[in-house]
């Protein structure tokens, strides 16, 4: 089955001002709404580089065991292994679920990203 990650791009203000619509009640989200924003195209990319969405790709098909299982993988170091993973959790694309003695286990949330912005500023 796939599962999408509805994604936009728009600026803090938009962002804050749609937000605010919604608790107001002026607005009603529909469900292929993005449900996670990006302030920039340059944000999105550096999330979804590359050289991440390969990240993504070995951490489906290998099933790290742990952090450190994924970080002798892909030969990423430690720190920066981490905070990329941390990054992604917060835009909902991992989740990192606790294991036995405290190991944190990678999982990939979604396995397609549609992305919404504006074609103009």
């Amino acid at each position: 089955m796939t599962k999408t990650l509805h994604v936009g791009i728009a600026s803090y203000e938009t962002m804050k001002s749609r937000t605010m619509a919604i608790a107001r009640g002026q607005l009603k989200p529909k469900k292929d709404d993005p449900k996670v924003w990006f302030t920039s195209i340059e944000s999105f990319t550096k999330v979804l580089s590359d050289r991440n969405r390969a990240l993504l790709e070995m951490i489906v098909k290998e099933k790290p065991a742990s952090i450190a299982e994924l970080e002798t993988m892909s030969g990423r170091a430690k720190s920066n292994l981490s905070r990329t993973l941390r990054t992604m959790q917060r835009y909902g694309l991992v989740e990192l679920e606790k294991g036995e003695g405290g190991k944190l286990i990678p999982h990939v949330t979604y396995d397609r990203i549609a992305l919404e912005m504006s074609a103009y500023s």
